[in-house]
């Protein structure tokens, strides 16, 4: 249930994590404000943000005086707390444990292998005034491909969503990932359909709030397109 007072959420909307939680409050209509907080600038690690998080890291949250970091527990806690539809964060015991699965799965596959894609061929380049790295490019390749096999075979299968019939907090934060890559212009999903109608259903989902998180990805994209 709401408390009526803002829920306060430091974000830099380049980072795969702070938008999957921008998305969950925007579609859900959890009164909120954003505080930005560029990380290229190092404003993450400013004395004021690091009082928040020591860690030095995006999202965080303050509910009042309530202060948390890391943005599964982030998710959890908007989908426990206030009043969003249940399909977010199941309630039923087995179907809550399928989203805290593919949760657990997250962090060692998709979020890393997307990541390291977007690193090599574009925050690498610009911050060494270097080519990239074909080698490494290729081999973050294969590793990223190995766990979208993974996600066909394993989550998605024959249903619409990772975890069901409805959307959950693990298509946000897998979809946040598997976006990421985008940034360099390179679509990861190009030649898988079932990926890609997955992608369809959960930007039907959530509307325009996946555009508003995104925009700040499409404007790097566009840029780096500019300058080839």
């Amino acid at each position: 249930m709401a408390t009526g007072r803002l829920v306060e959420v430091y974000l830099d909307l380049l980072s795969q994590p702070c938008r999957a939680v921008h998305i969950l409050l925007t579609r859900t209509k959890i009164p909120h404000r954003v505080h930005s907080v560029a990380l290229r600038k190092g404003e993450h690690r400013t004395a004021e943000f690091s009082k928040l998080n020591p860690m030095q890291k995006v999202p965080v949250l303050v509910d009042n005086s309530f202060v948390l970091t890391e943005s599964d527990a982030i998710l959890k806690y908007l989908a426990t707390k206030y009043d969003v539809p249940p399909h977010w964060y199941p309630r039923q015991p087995e179907r809550r444990a399928r989203v805290d699965e593919y949760l657990a799965w997250h962090h060692t596959n998709t979020r890393p292998h997307a990541a390291k894609v977007f690193m090599l061929e574009v925050l690498l380049p610009a911050q060494l005034g270097a080519p990239v790295d074909q080698d490494r490019l290729d081999r973050a390749l294969s590793d990223l491909d190995a766990t979208l096999d993974r996600l066909e075979s394993m989550f998605l299968r024959r249903q619409p969503f990772l975890c069901g019939d409805d959307i959950t907090l693990a298509d946000l934060l897998a979809i946040c990932e598997l976006m990421q890559p985008l940034g360099s212009g390179r679509d990861i999903l190009k030649e898988r359909p079932q990926l890609q109608r997955w992608r369809s259903r959960v930007q039907s989902a959530v509307g325009r709030s996946f555009d508003d998180a995104h925009a700040v990805l499409f404007v790097v994209r566009d840029r780096r397109r500019a300058r080839l």
